[in-house]
C-alpha cells in the first residue's frame, strides 16, 4: 500500500510538473491553437478513420504475404549444402540490401520508378506497389526473425528426426520449424507493429490513406491538429498490440521458468 502510494505521487509530481511547465510556456496559446485545436480534430475523426481503412487493408495483407515470403528465404537461407550455395547467396543479398537501405527510398524507387517504366501489363497503381515495398522491405527484417528462431532449435531436434528416417525437408518441415515459429511469435507481432506505422510512408507515392488525408486537411487551413488525430487513431490500434506482445513474451517466460524447473 505504502509503495503504491509512493509510486502514484511521483506519477502526480513527475506529470503534472510537466504540464505546468508546457501550459506556462510563453508560445503555448499559439500552439495550443495549431495542435490541439480539439473542434477540428473531432470534425476530422470521420475522414481520418475512412483513410485508415487504406491503411488497414495495406498492413493485413502485407501481414499475410510477409509470414509466407519471409519463411521462404528464412528457410533457404538455413537449408544446408553446396547445391544450395547459389540460392543461400541470393537470398543473403536480398536481405542484406533490402535492411540497408531507408525503407521510404524503396517506397519511392518501387512506387515511381517501376510504373515509370511503361512496361505493358504492368500496374500503375500506387496501392499495389506500396504493398509491395512493405512486403519486400519487412521480408527481409522478419526473415532474421525466423532464421533465430530456427537456429535456437538445438540440432539433437533434427538429428532425431533424420534417425527415424525422416528426410532433411521433411525434419525442417515437421519438427524444426514448429517449434521456431512458437519461439518467434512476440517478435514477429513486434515487426508487425512496427509495419502498421510504416503504413503511413506510403503517402510520399500518393496513397490516400489517414496520413495523405490529414496532409490534406492541413494544406487547407493550415492546421497541425489534425495530425494529433492521426496519433489518436494509431495510438488505439497499436498499445493494445504492444501489450499483447509483453503479455505473450511474459508467458513465454513463465513457461521456459517451468519448464526449466521440472
Amino acid at each position: 500500500m505504502r509503495n503504491t502510494a509512493i509510486a502514484l505521487v511521483s506519477l502526480v509530481i513527475v506529470f503534472g510538473g510537466l504540464a505546468v511547465a508546457i501550459v506556462n510556456a510563453p508560445n503555448w496559446p499559439v500552439v495550443q491553437t495549431s495542435f490541439f485545436d480539439v473542434p477540428r480534430i473531432v470534425e476530422s475523426m470521420p475522414d481520418l478513420v475512412d483513410g485508415f481503412l487504406t491503411n488497414v487493408a495495406l498492413f493485413t495483407i502485407a501481414e499475410v504475404l510477409v509470414l509466407v515470403v519471409a519463411l521462404i528465404v528464412a528457410v533457404v537461407r538455413s537449408v544446408p549444402g553446396p547445391a544450395f550455395l547459389p540460392f543461400r547467396l541470393l537470398a543473403t543479398i536480398y536481405t542484406d540490401v533490402f535492411r540497408a537501405v531507408p525503407g521510404v527510398v524503396w517506397i519511392f524507387f518501387l512506387g515511381f520508378g517501376i510504373p515509370g517504366l511503361r512496361i505493358e501489363g504492368v500496374p500503375r497503381d500506387p496501392f499495389i506497389w506500396a504493398l509491395v515495398a512493405l512486403v519486400l522491405i519487412y521480408s527481409a527484417y522478419v526473415s532474421e526473425v525466423y532464421r533465430a528462431g530456427i537456429e535456437s532449435v538445438h540440432p539433437s531436434q533434427e538429428a532425431a528426426a533424420r534417425s527415424l528416417g525422416l528426410s532433411r525437408l521433411k525434419a525442417l518441415r515437421f519438427v524444426v520449424l514448429p517449434q521456431a515459429v512458437r519461439r518467434v511469435i512476440p517478435p514477429l507481432l513486434n515487426d508487425f507493429i512496427g509495419l502498421q506505422k510504416d503504413t503511413v510512408l506510403v503517402s510520399f507515392i500518393g496513397v490516400v490513406e489517414v496520413f495523405r488525408t490529414a496532409q490534406i486537411k492541413q494544406s487547407g487551413n493550415f492546421n497541425w491538429s489534425y495530425y494529433i488525430g492521426v496519433m489518436l487513431v494509431y495510438l488505439v490500434i497499436t498499445i493494445p498490440m504492444t501489450r499483447l506482445v509483453d503479455w505473450l513474451v511474459s508467458r513465454e517466460r513463465r513457461q521456459r521458468a517451468a519448464g526449466g524447473v521440472r
